[in-house]
């Protein structure tokens, strides 16, 4: 009989299943992404797929940093595989490894899949309040990629489209995000600039404003994952987007809202080059809360094994 205990989060409204204690296997974060898909994924299947998850269930696998200079390593999963980048994650992974006196804080150094991040804690009373982390370099892709849709690189790839933000038009958006991907990927190739396994389109960004440096935004993710948080790499890809067209004057903050209504807030902070691509340093901030301890088990004769997922 298979044991796993986790620790559940959320970030704005978007689930974080955190899973210590495994062995993950390489010298770099992509080298353990890489072994937790070949070893591990049926981890992976039985914490994200029903009955113990869900379509949209979000987790990790906590692991050692690449070296002395940062504090944390991190692998990332969801429902179709493990994601170069979360920002929702790196928020409520920082806030859990606060909480449990792993580290000190408040400054805490990240290694994800994408790179390096710096975070900060706001602690009060004894209690994170909210992380702020400063993402890796974020840029342009391209803009009128197809019609109406622009894509950029926050720590992943994603498309964004102006289009109406409401839970009631989920499945049309859904529907939309998986139609805009599948053509996309089609017609080019998403390749970093600087590291090729940080490559394809992650995600699609539907967004609408709200008011003056406000916007409200969904991202449909992965296969057909509805981010419920800002999203947190997709809000840095958004920020490339806004910063190269002048619409968000360096140091004002975007007010970044969800489609169930959270907020981030989130800025760009500097310039950087990417292999002579022009990119910028983006900051986001946010907040997660604990929502339970599991120990899920996988009794050797269920019959559904490692789950199942519906949509």
């Amino acid at each position: 009989m298979l044991e796993i205990e986790a620790v559940d989060y959320h970030t704005a409204g978007e689930p974080f299943r955190i899973v210590s204690g495994q062995d993950l296997r390489g010298g770099t974060i992509l080298d353990r992404r890489r072994d937790a898909a070949d070893r591990l994924d049926h981890l992976r299947r039985l914490l994200v797929n029903e009955p113990r998850g869900h379509a949209d269930m979000y987790g990790c696998f906590v692991t050692e940093p690449e070296d002395d200079d940062a504090d944390l390593g991190v692998v990332f999963f969801h429902n179709a595989g493990y994601s170069t980048a979360c920002g929702h994650g790196t928020i409520a992974l920082v806030t859990w490894a606060i909480d449990t006196g792993l580290v000190a804080g408040p400054r805490v150094v990240v290694d994800v899949p994408s790179g390096r991040l710096e975070t900060h804690a706001r602690v009060e009373n004894g209690r994170v309040r909210s992380v702020r982390f400063r993402n890796v370099p974020s840029y342009v892709w391209g803009r009128g990629v197809l019609p109406g849709v622009d894509v950029s690189f926050g720590g992943a790839f994603y498309a964004s489209a102006e289009d109406r933000v409401e839970p009631a038009e989920l499945p049309r958006l859904i529907e939309r995000g998986r139609g805009l991907k599948r053509e996309l990927e089609a017609r080019h190739e998403f390749v970093h600039p600087s590291e090729p396994e940080l490559r394809d389109v992650y995600g699609v960004i539907f967004w609408q404003r709200e008011g003056e440096h406000t916007q409200r935004n969904v991202a449909v993710f992965a296969d057909g994952e509805v981010d419920r948080s800002p999203c947190g790499s997709g809000t840095s890809a958004r920020l490339a987007l806004l910063d190269s067209a002048g619409e968000l004057p360096r140091g004002a903050e975007l007010r970044h809202l969800s489609i169930v209504g959270s907020e981030f807030h989130a800025r760009v902070v500097g310039d950087a080059d990417l292999a002579g691509t022009p990119a910028v340093i983006t900051e986001v901030e946010g907040s997660a809360h604990r929502t339970g301890e599991h120990r899920f088990v996988l009794d050797d004769e269920d019959e559904l094994g490692t789950g199942f997922l519906l949509r």
